[in-house]
């Protein structure tokens, strides 16, 4: 059977406390001012913003980042086939064949796709990505790779690794005996926007 490679994240466990965020940056060499990935604020526009009327209120967090759709309408729009579907079903850029129209970036739902509109900035002043992070150039699009260079090798994704509260998990959802596909399974796991038809690859669980 194909691999379909998705991510479970555990809504429960997560504290927002950003880990993953910025071991997505360190690990993918993403410039300052960019994100690959994302913690909202389920409350708020701001930061730890809690949702409720004192004093009942509650806070919580929600990870985005590329949500690897099965029915990506990113791929279905790019007139260069710079993004793509990998084999074991992880949406992909070639960066060489980008040629930063936007189009996907329009066309994606979950606005989780940044643009480089100048030469990157980093601080410290050098690459600090992993050694096969692809490169990018000035004036092309980026986004979450479930971190390929990582999982290329049988290894799991840097926010995965990272994460304090073992909040993420990775796997093969098309094997029914992965903790993916169990997690789903067996605790409902939800996508978002699921009425778009885009059959995300990355589940909450709650």
């Amino acid at each position: 059977m194909t691999k379909k490679y998705g991510m479970v994240i555990d809504l429960k466990r997560c504290i927002g406390c950003h880990t993953c965020e910025i071991a997505c940056k360190l690990e993918n060499d993403v410039p300052m001012g960019m994100y690959w990935n994302r913690i909202l604020t389920e409350g708020g526009k701001y930061m730890d913003a809690p949702k409720g009327e004192y004093p009942n209120v509650q806070r919580g967090y929600l990870p985005l980042a590329c949500q690897h759709c099965e029915n990506a309408p990113c791929v279905k729009v790019c007139p260069v086939a710079a993004t793509y579907k990998s084999e074991d079903g992880r949406v992909l850029i070639n960066y060489e064949r980008c040629i930063g129209c936007r189009y996907c970036m329009a066309a994606c739902p979950y606005n989780v796709r940044v643009f480089n509109w100048q030469e990157p900035v980093r601080i410290p002043d050098f690459d600090y990505g992993s050694a096969d992070t692809p490169k990018r150039k000035r004036g092309i699009v980026e986004k979450c790779s479930f971190c390929e260079q990582r999982v290329n090798k049988g290894m799991q994704p840097f926010c995965v690794e990272v994460c304090p509260a073992r909040a993420r998990h990775f796997g093969d959802l098309n094997d029914p005996s992965s903790e993916v596909a169990q997690l789903v399974r067996t605790r409902k796991g939800e996508q978002l926007l699921e009425d778009r038809g885009t059959k995300p690859q990355v589940y909450y669980v709650r």
